[in-house]
């Protein structure tokens, strides 16, 4: 009889599409029990993909895919969707050689936001969306202005620079929020801090994929104050000067999630848009040595943890 308990208590630890899961379960019953902290291209989480659009995010943005799998299922086909178009506007400068080429992509991607019908596998989702209200118009044309600001990336200070991540990586972390039912502000302004600091932390981990590709988006008078200019921090972005300005900068990410923790906490419902802050802390507090790493078993463990308990987010 005992052993049929136990197995039954281990039945109720699995995390179910839609179901509500009990608020503090044992960390080693989630590890036992859950199968998403199999690695993100593991057969778990075909299973669980609810259209093509999720395999194209799993492959492209495996941390977000990854908390899209801890919303509520009648909103996580409205999330992917948010989430590939973001993959899609950051593709814009990535792809394009010129940055004139760059901000025809971005222009393009506006003119499918304001209702213009396209058909491409994320712009078709998005204008139905959009016209249904289950994505915010002025929320998406946000989005692609801070990606405008990011095609030069010319930020002259640090408040232009925080100013940027703000409304690029804390405006999506918004609109996701938004898309599982937030409409109080200062929990926005939370999930806004939180998204700025898991912007701050990408930045720091792609630094060395961005020198290659000749970019440096760090504010301007901190290289300046050090005699850097943006072509000698993408030429060496191991110069121990800049290395300062990265330390600098991963403690503003450190201080947004602070800022985030002293607001009020994110409802259950709407846990899935605050988990890349989970991701975030864990890479902040990493040495920059470090460099870009494989998301492993640990991080996937801290997000299940904190989906489960509200705890670390």
């Amino acid at each position: 009889m005992r052993k049929g308990a136990a197995a039954q208590k281990r039945r109720h630890l699995i995390p179910r599409a839609g179901g509500v899961n009990p608020p503090c379960p044992a960390p080693g019953a989630i590890a036992r029990a859950s199968p998403l902290l199999a690695s993100p291209s593991d057969a778990v989480h075909h299973r669980l993909m609810l259209s093509p659009l999720g395999e194209t995010l799993r492959r492209h943005d495996p941390d977000r895919f990854l908390t899209v799998l801890f919303a509520p299922p009648e909103r996580r086909e409205t999330l992917i969707t948010l989430f590939a178009f973001n993959h899609e506007l950051a593709r814009a400068r990535e792809v394009a050689s010129q940055s004139l080429l760059a901000l025809m992509r971005l222009q393009w991607w506006r003119e499918v936001v304001e209702g213009e019908a396209k058909p491409h596998e994320v712009a078709t989702p998005l204008v139905a969306l959009i016209a249904e209200g289950r994505l915010d118009r002025a929320s998406m044309l946000a989005l692609i202005e801070a990606r405008e600001a990011e095609v030069d990336a010319d930020f002259q200070t640090l408040e232009a620079w925080r100013f940027w991540l703000m409304n690029g990586a804390g405006g999506l972390a918004v609109a996701a929020g938004q898309v599982l039912g937030v409409d109080d502000g200062r929990v926005l302004q939370g999930l806004r801090l939180r998204g700025a600091a898991y912007g701050v932390a990408g930045l720091l981990r792609s630094r060395y994929v961005l020198a290659r590709q000749g970019r440096a988006p760090w504010p301007g008078d901190y290289l300046a104050a050090r005699h850097l200019t943006q072509e000698a921090a993408a030429a060496n972005p191991d110069d121990a000067a800049l290395a300062a300005i990265f330390k600098q900068l991963a403690r503003q990410g450190r201080s947004w999630l602070r800022e985030a923790k002293a607001l009020p906490p994110v409802p259950r419902r709407a846990i899935a848009a605050a988990l890349p802050a989970v991701l975030a802390r864990r890479d902040l507090r990493r040495p920059l040595s470090s460099g870009i790493r494989e998301r492993g078993f640990g991080d996937r463990f801290a997000v299940t943890l904190a989906a489960f308990t509200g705890r670390g987010v």
